[in-house]
């Protein structure tokens, strides 16, 4: 079988997240200390380190297979690749800010102002959707201390916690568009390599379903159970088990993070005791 070769960022804010998700997967990694190649002692795969910005070049010239990369990335370079999966870590969105000190009444503030970034594709496309005429000022890092040295009036760039814009005295006033890592695939797969890459989806996915979802085991009175399993329905329907007592039962099923506290509360107020959360490291349905 052939080998399917997966570019990741060689070091930055993807890279540690990029290798753990390939771990979980159950993929060992021969090398220890990050070559530039490394190969799989036990799944058909080679990792190659790269920087983030050339990782799509890299697929487009099917130099590697796959990549994990930012969606800013694959935007800000207009490539049209398909994503294989959206992998939901690094996840940021790319905003307009400006001195805190100034006052914001809408898009008119950014006309004919100078805009500092390191995305200026992604602010052209978007200042010419909003009719707005401004000058791009083109800048490879600290793009937030531009407008403190007159450099610009705005900036356009990654925002995660806005911590830093703090720091530096900005505000955040329009999101443009959000971003995080996404797995994406070259066009030019043979079946070998797109049964490797489904194999690898598979994984993942099932990882990242787990991520999202928590196993709970609780103890109800049998008069109640009809009224909590509407409350956790699980993936199909919930486990439930009689207990040494027979006016009771145990009740196992999943609860989503999301719906997870209000779902709890739910629970007690229906009379279960008991609950416990338990992590899930793997979810497949």
């Amino acid at each position: 079988m052939e080998t399917l070769k997966i570019a990741i960022q060689k070091s930055g804010r993807l890279s540690e997240k990029s290798l753990t998700l390939l771990e979980r997967c159950g993929i060992r990694l021969t090398n220890g200390d990050r070559k530039l190649i490394a190969v799989s002692s036990n799944f058909p795969i080679e990792v190659i380190y790269l920087r983030d910005d050339d990782i799509p070049q890299c697929i487009a010239d099917n130099t590697v297979d796959i990549g994990i990369v930012g969606e800013d990335v694959i935007l800000e370079q207009s490539f049209n690749f398909k994503i294989a999966l959206k992998l939901g870590f690094a996840k940021c969105r790319l905003s307009l800010a400006i001195p805190k000190n100034l006052p914001y009444s809408g898009l008119a503030f950014f006309q004919g102002r100078k805009i500092a970034t390191s995305y200026p594709n992604i602010l052209k496309s978007w200042l010419a959707q909003q009719n707005i005429q401004a000058q791009i000022v083109p800048c490879k890092g600290s793009v937030e201390i531009t407008p403190s040295i007159g450099m610009a009036d705005a900036i356009f760039d990654i925002v995660s916690s806005g911590s830093t814009l703090i720091s530096n005295g900005l505000r955040e006033v329009e999101t443009v568009c959000r971003s995080q890592a996404i797995l994406v695939q070259s066009e030019n797969l043979s079946n070998d390599k797109v049964e490797i890459l489904d194999d690898l989806v598979f994984r993942i996915s099932s990882i990242l379903r787990a991520e999202n979802n928590k196993y709970v085991v609780l103890n109800a009175p049998n008069n109640k159970i009809e009224s909590i399993i509407k409350l956790i329905p699980g993936i199909k329907s919930p486990t439930v088990v009689p207990l040494s007592d027979p006016d009771w039962s145990a009740i196992h099923s999943v609860i989503s993070d999301d719906d997870f506290w209000s779902v709890v509360q739910s629970l007690r107020d229906s009379g279960a005791q008991g609950i416990l959360v338990i992590p899930v490291d793997k979810m497949i349905i």
